[in-house]
């Protein structure tokens, strides 16, 4: 597999508290100083460039919370052989930024939604924003940053009566709602029983929507497959991190809001690019330094089989 994609986070920050993802007094957050600079992240992802990296995806925490990323952005679209940029958010500054992203290069978001009833949204997330995230899909599809993708993680307990909402979504906006299976990453986080299989979740679709056609999979759309509704606007992905294992499709390396470059999001191994940056290392020894990684980025991939614990919002989701 060809390694072409890069997941960047650009901050460990974030505005909600999710269950799966930073629940309060699950994490501490890095020292700012150690939060890599917009230049150094241009910098790294240019370098990443010449290697063959052609993908970039901001992520976070929440990046829209990070001050003058569409200047970051603006900067990133200008690097030649970057064909495809685009950000990972969970939609509640969207609807603000949404025009200046675009302007800047933005091309396509995916926004975190694990529900669309306000009482269930604010249990999940800690905050009562879903009518600002929702305002945040609208703009998004309105301004083009399209395919506008809505991921969504369904836990027992939690959200299962989302299933059907959520899904309804696809019928009526020109979206892809992707549910993504639960995987939990360290003791703050909800248990691993409590994850609903993504064949048992699609069961639930059909049993009131009907059959769902299949539409496309492979590598260039991610590890997702994609369905639809008959008739409906958008389409329905799933994605089975938990049930399924897809590590000989994986073409992506991860670049933590700190500066380690990690070659699978379960493993402890990484590469700490930031001291090289910070010593004023030159291009070249960067340069070989990346290709090391990318050589060896096989070895490392072990999804479904994390090393220990870790929090999602200092490595990007």
């Amino acid at each position: 597999m060809k390694i072409d994609y890069l997941r960047v986070s650009i901050t460990d920050r974030c505005n909600l508290r999710c269950v799966y993802c930073h629940p309060p007094g699950g994490c501490d957050l890095v020292d700012r100083e150690e939060i890599l600079k917009l230049e150094e992240i241009y910098r790294i992802i240019k370098l990443f460039s010449y290697c063959g990296i052609r993908k970039v995806r901001l992520t976070g925490g929440e990046p829209l919370i990070r001050r003058n990323i569409a200047y970051l952005i603006e900067k990133l679209s200008g690097i030649e052989g970057i064909e495809e940029l685009s950000l990972t958010t969970n939609g509640v500054l969207l609807a603000s930024l949404a025009r200046e992203l675009k302007d800047a290069g933005l091309q396509r978001v995916n926004i975190s939604i694990d529900s669309t009833d306000r009482k269930s949204y604010k249990e999940i997330t800690g905050f009562d924003l879903l009518p600002k995230v929702t305002r945040g899909i609208y703009k998004a599809l309105e301004v083009g940053l399209k395919p506008v993708k809505i991921n969504s993680v369904i836990i027992k307990g939690i959200n299962v009566s989302q299933i059907l909402p959520l899904a309804e979504m696809s019928f009526h906006l020109p979206v892809a709602i992707r549910f993504i299976e639960y995987c939990p990453t360290s003791q703050y986080t909800k248990p691993a029983n409590d994850y609903m299989p993504n064949h048992e979740l699609r069961k639930v679709i059909e049993r009131e929507f009907g059959p769902i056609s299949f539409v496309f999979t492979g590598a260039a759309n991610g590890p997702a497959s994609y369905f639809k509704i008959r008739n409906a606007a958008g389409t329905i992905g799933f994605i089975n991190g938990r049930s399924s294992i897809f590590c000989h499709e994986c073409n992506r390396l991860r670049l933590t809001s700190d500066g380690n470059i990690k070659p699978c999001l379960y493993s402890t191994q990484d590469y700490d690019i930031k001291r090289l940056i910070r010593n004023g290392s030159d291009d070249e020894k960067i340069l070989k330094f990346l290709k090391n990684i990318l050589q060896k980025k096989d070895s490392f991939t072990k999804l479904n089989s994390p090393d220990g614990e870790f929090h999602m919002q200092k490595i990007g989701g």
